[in-house]
């Protein structure tokens, strides 16, 4: 990372939105690591806490600033506040999403439109605040989350499908664009399964929990694509063995992965662990749950472990 100012040991600073849990906490992680100073931000106070003291240990700097990406002024407040002290904001990563498992009629209306306004408009809230910030301080390096599932379909999850598709869409936008600025890199980084609470903390209306399909990655290596996007940036970066192949079966074989999509959803999209519907942590933060890895381990199955989240009750 490249970096401007009249110092030049200054530390960069980056923001990671979605820094209390799962792929968000491991990049705010390995950036306090490199030497990064660090805004820190999420739904989640109490979890913020957390993350801030586990970053501290490397001797960076880091704010927390409690922020719900669905709430546009807020997220421009965010931006403000994080370029207050060094006077830019080098880095913006935004991880903050949510999920809801259930056939599309059966989610309630207003749990599918949260999962919409969190995952799509929220990373649209960040990308305009950030971009303006960009444009003012001659550059910087933008990191957006999509995911496997903005390129292909699975039943059971259409609002989080739905919305990273559109997570695609807009990037993509944003980077033929972002052409003219110069200085501002943005780059994609599309996850296949992860080991992070994202399942545990989702809405469920499937009558069974959800769970990351083998082969599943820890948050970790998502982590590593995170911060080498930041030094080196490119339009997309894939996370995830199977992401290729999957996706080629999705275009190329359409009528044979439509056939086998329900079944291999059924036996490793959703675990045999029955659970009453609920919202999950879509309509609010469920602090208790926010961690770095989920329940997970390479195969899907489920493990305890002592880091792992306490479950949403229904």
């Amino acid at each position: 990372m490249h970096v401007q100012g009249n110092e030049s040991t200054r530390r960069p600073v980056a923001l990671i939105i979605g820094a209390s849990s799962g792929i968000g906490r491991s990049t705010a992680q390995a950036l306090s690591r490199e030497g990064w100073n660090l805004v820190l931000a999420s739904r989640s106070a109490p979890a913020l806490a957390e993350v801030e003291r586990e970053c501290a240990r490397y001797g960076v700097d880091t704010t927390v600033i409690p922020t719900d990406v669905r709430d546009r002024a807020a997220i421009e407040s965010l931006l403000v506040q994080a370029a207050a002290g060094s006077g830019r904001v080098d880095a913006v990563v935004n991880t903050a999403a949510c999920v809801a498992y259930g056939r599309f009629d059966q989610i309630p209306a207003e749990i599918y439109d949260q999962v919409i306004a969190t995952n799509l408009l929220g990373t649209a809230n960040v990308a305009r605040a950030a971009l303006r910030q960009f444009r003012s301080q001659g550059g910087g390096e933008l990191v957006l989350m999509g995911s496997l599932l903005g390129k292909i379909a699975v039943p059971f999850m259409s609002p989080y499908v739905t919305s990273k598709w559109g997570v695609h869409a807009l990037t993509r936008m944003i980077q033929l664009e972002a052409r003219e600025i110069p200085g501002v890199h943005v780059t994609l980084v599309s996850p296949g399964s992860v080991n992070t609470p994202a399942y545990s903390q989702a809405a469920n209306y499937a009558s069974r929990e959800g769970r990351p399909p083998p082969p599943v990655d820890p948050p970790e290596k998502v982590a590593r694509a995170v911060v080498k996007s930041l030094t080196q940036p490119r339009r997309e970066r894939s996370v995830g063995l199977a992401n290729h192949i999957v996706v080629l079966g999705f275009r190329l074989l359409p009528a044979v992965f439509d056939l086998a999509v329900g079944p291999l959803m059924k036996l490793t999209g959703l675990s045999r662990r029955p659970v009453a519907d609920h919202p999950g942590s879509v309509l609010h933060p469920h602090p208790a749950g926010e961690a770095e890895h989920g329940f997970w381990d390479r195969l899907g199955r489920r493990h305890e472990s002592a880091d792992s989240p306490v479950p949403v009750a229904p």
